[in-house]
């Protein structure tokens, strides 16, 4: 089965209309490999699949999220975590001394195994009597119930979670494994389109992009880390993917090297309009 040049730019209309990802027809094969499973469901070939997408909402919400959903997996790359720990966290340690609290937000966080990784690292490094406060978003509906659900398959463990963390923070459930409930509560999922303007959430300490922004095009993307320079505090850190820059937004930013790793820095003080200082619904405590 493969898909016309019609229906390939149908589906990539689709897509760029509900989240401003891009998808040039020159990757028909990555749509066609994703919408494969879902039109052997529907038992048609993938023309006929795509034509039905026009009178039914569901099935279009299947394949935005089908489109949309990025690979990932347990501390991913290594060094952007071991940046973390050994760069961000001692500064925030010593500059957060009076709140003794740190907010994390993992926008494009798919099934969450990036935030969930933050959690496990928040709970190995900060003192006793520290909170943490993970804001995990996506735009996938579907992925932010599976964070919210933390369970997850024995291939997604085999893909980057040592074996004595998995006996420390996850407990067998069927044939998934489930993280524990302390380490859920710290992570908050939500919905959230980074295209669209971004809803009352406060600011960050560090702030996880990673690896979406070559998704959008060159003025998405600048939009993006415009509205985003407000929400990190003025000593905070901006993680994004190894192939990504903040070059269409660089009077808002400057970069630090630390190893391997770039971070992103605040270029200056920006002043978040409107928004007041945020409570979060579940803040756990960590360290011990």
């Amino acid at each position: 089965m493969s898909l016309s040049e019609t229906s390939l730019r149908y589906v990539a209309e689709l897509v760029h209309s509900r989240t401003s990802i891009r998808f040039d027809v020159d990757k028909g094969y990555l749509i066609q490999a994703r919408l494969m499973p879902l039109a052997r469901q529907a038992g048609v070939d993938l023309d006929v699949y795509v034509q039905r997408l026009a009178g039914d909402a569901e099935e279009r919400r299947r394949v935005v999220d089908a489109l949309t959903i990025n690979e990932t997996s347990w501390f991913r790359d290594t060094e952007p975590f071991r940046a973390f720990t050994d760069v961000m966290l001692p500064h925030l340690l010593a500059e957060r001394t009076i709140t003794q609290r740190i907010r994390i937000w993992s926008a494009a966080s798919s099934s969450g195994q990036e935030a969930y990784s933050l959690a496990i690292l928040c709970d190995e490094h900060l003192p006793p009597g520290w909170t943490v406060e993970i804001v995990a978003t996506d735009v996938s509906e579907t992925m932010v119930e599976r964070v919210r659900r933390g369970r997850y398959g024995q291939v997604e463990m085999n893909r980057g979670m040592p074996a004595g963390t998995l006996v420390k923070h996850f407990t067998r459930v069927g044939t998934e494994w489930e993280i524990s409930a302390p380490l859920r509560s710290v992570v908050r999922a939500r919905h959230l389109n980074l295209a669209d303007p971004f809803p009352e959430l406060g600011r960050f300490d560090v702030v996880l992009l990673r690896n979406v922004l070559i998704y959008f095009d060159p003025s998405t993307r600048a939009d993006i880390m415009r509205r985003l320079h407000p929400r990190l505090a003025d000593d905070g850190y901006l993680l994004l993917g190894a192939a990504e820059t903040a070059t269409e937004s660089s009077e808002h930013w400057r970069l630090e090297r630390h190893g391997r790793i770039s971070v992103h820095r605040p270029a200056g003080p920006a002043q978040l309009v409107g928004a007041a200082p945020t409570v979060p619904t579940t803040t756990a405590t960590t360290g011990g």
